[in-house]
């Protein structure tokens, strides 16, 4: 190529404009599209990783206090915190929170009980033990239990149970400050993965704390007698027995406590607490009000497991002359009117009792604590409108927890601490779905597989949650060995379900239980 040619066309390339500048931005544009996405890729990426890492674990908050006891000064530590639940991959699904109360004492684990606590529901939290019974602290109320007024107060309590024992107290999966991780709440919700739960977290406890070689017992109430029962049995095939188990208001077999067409037991077992509570009101006639309770309640369950109970059975084929005598005796142990009990076919369901019973006064009377009485909208309706002994201890117990946990315990947190129901979803109760829960065969079991345990069970008069002859039938069909039947134990309180929180009946728990776990501590 000549000179002047290459010339002439290097000129005419500089004149010549930047070809299609619109495409040119476009390409740009989606370039750096490009790049933002790939960088929003990244961040996800990297988003996701960082929630899948494992959380370390929260350390757990360590107080130190003391409680005066009569002359002595009891000192202890408490810890307060999270006890992580882990699948098998090591990944956690839930967190168990705990408060353990361990006081100085001599000795190593074998000379220092350990105790679990746990209340019921299911759905409740570990509050009303703990600060009602067995902790160094509990909730003031009136003398006799009642409602005190606002502002509510925490005092000492010197009918601790940790005078004689190291006390740890679980809230259990969606109760307390206990969580599931999302979407895994079902997993621990139902008679089987809650004792599957408690147990995994007391293997957890005395491993942590290396309280293997302690002697160790269970306390539950209500449905926390369920659950403890059904710990006895699995806890004790994985290598962990216990020196004894104390039931508080005990429910083991739902049969008993069941209102299910077909089912007649808990018409028979529900009277006696019925009696009592119409007794306590003075609603019977002058020659039961005088007689003193227990002589009058062994009257009660005499007829009601003999001829009420037979009775019964035989439904409709009932003749006219047994039903009018049927219904004229329960007139006379319920004070309920003889046409009204007519009209139930001689069955008498809890709730339409707690209605009827002082339907005349505009009162009702209450389901966990039958002493109290309560104020419905209309007298005229067939159910209570509430219970009042629950709503007698509610907000005590709620507001003294929360300013407990936070300035004693040094515990802070803006969750929801759980009391009672709000935490958890339907409960799942496995194969008897569709028929009655029963725990009493894993506690016959964990018996036979280690015969030194040893069972306590406190009952409460006016207990209509859990009424104390159920309980007593339960125990007379646990199918023991007659060589194990002097290794349980029953005490009965002029209360209700929390007979704890009647200042006398508390000494009284006190002093039973202390002498139980004094008993089964000897070899």
């Amino acid at each position: 190529m000549s000179p002047v040619l290459l010339s002439l066309l290097l000129v005419a390339f500089a004149q010549e404009p930047n070809p299609r500048p619109e495409a040119a931005a476009r390409e740009q544009a989606a370039r750096d599209d490009d790049e933002r996405q790939d960088e929003r890729a990244s961040d996800d990426k990297g988003k996701k990783e960082k929630e899948e890492k494992e959380k370390p674990e929260e350390p757990p908050v360590v107080t130190s206090h003391e409680l005066r006891v009569g002359t002595k000064v009891l000192k202890y530590k408490v810890t307060t915190g999270f006890m992580p639940l882990k699948n098998e991959e090591g990944k956690t699904e839930a967190r168990i929170f705990f408060m353990a109360y361990v006081a100085d004492r001599t000795g190593g684990p074998a000379t220092r009980p350990l105790m679990f606590s746990f209340n019921g529901g299911p759905g409740s939290s570990s509050v009303w033990l703990h600060l009602g019974a067995l902790g160094p602290k509990r909730v003031k109320m009136l003398d006799e239990g009642g409602l005190p007024a606002p502002p509510y107060e925490l005092a000492d309590n010197e009918q601790s149970w940790l005078e004689f024992t190291d006390l740890v107290f679980i809230d259990p999966v969606g109760t307390g400050y206990s969580r599931a991780e999302k979407n895994l709440g079902k997993k621990y919700w139902g008679v089987q993965g809650d004792i599957q739960s408690v147990g995994e977290f007391i293997r957890l406890y005395l491993t942590r704390h290396e309280r293997w070689a302690s002697p160790l017992f269970l306390v539950g109430e209500s449905y926390g007698t369920t659950r403890a029962a059904g710990l006895s049995g699995y806890l004790v095939d994985r290598g962990i027995a216990f020196n004894g188990i104390v039931l508080v208001s005990s429910i083991l077999n739902f049969q008993t406590a069941r209102f299910t067409k077909g089912n007649d037991l808990p018409f028979v077992l529900f009277l006696p607490t019925y009696a009592a509570t119409a007794w306590y009101h003075k609603q019977l006639p002058a020659d039961l009000q005088g007689k003193p309770l227990k002589e009058f309640l062994a009257e009660v369950e005499q007829w009601a497991a003999t001829d009420y109970q037979e009775k019964l059975s035989r439904g409709d084929a009932l003749g006219a002359a047994d039903r009018k005598a049927v219904v004229d005796r329960l007139a006379r142990y319920t004070g309920l009117d003889p046409e009204y009990l007519e009209s139930t076919e001689m069955r008498i369901e809890i709730q339409r009792f707690c209605k009827e019973l002082l339907r005349d006064q505009k009162r009702t009377v209450g389901r966990l604590d039958s002493r109290f009485k309560g104020m419905d909208l209309l007298a005229s309706t067939e159910r209570p409108d509430f219970d009042p002994s629950m709503a007698a201890i509610r907000p005590p117990y709620t507001a003294m927890f929360n300013d407990y946990v936070r300035r004693q315990l040094g515990f802070k947190s803006d969750l929801t601490y759980h009391i009672l129901g709000g935490g958890i979803g339907a409960w799942d109760w496995g194969s008897a779905g569709n028929g009655f829960a029963d725990t009493s065969e894993a506690l016959r079991s964990a018996f036979a597989k280690n015969p030194h345990m040893k069972l306590f069970v406190a009952s409460g008069y006016y207990d209509l949650a859990t009424p104390y002859f159920a309980t007593e039938y339960t125990l007379s069909h646990l199918g023991l060995d007659p060589s194990l039947k002097s290794s349980v134990s029953t005490s009965y309180y002029e209360a209700g379900h929390m007979m704890y929180i009647h200042t006398g009946e508390l000494a009284h728990l006190r002093k039973d239980v202390g002498a139980f776990v004094a008993a089964a501590l000897k070899r």
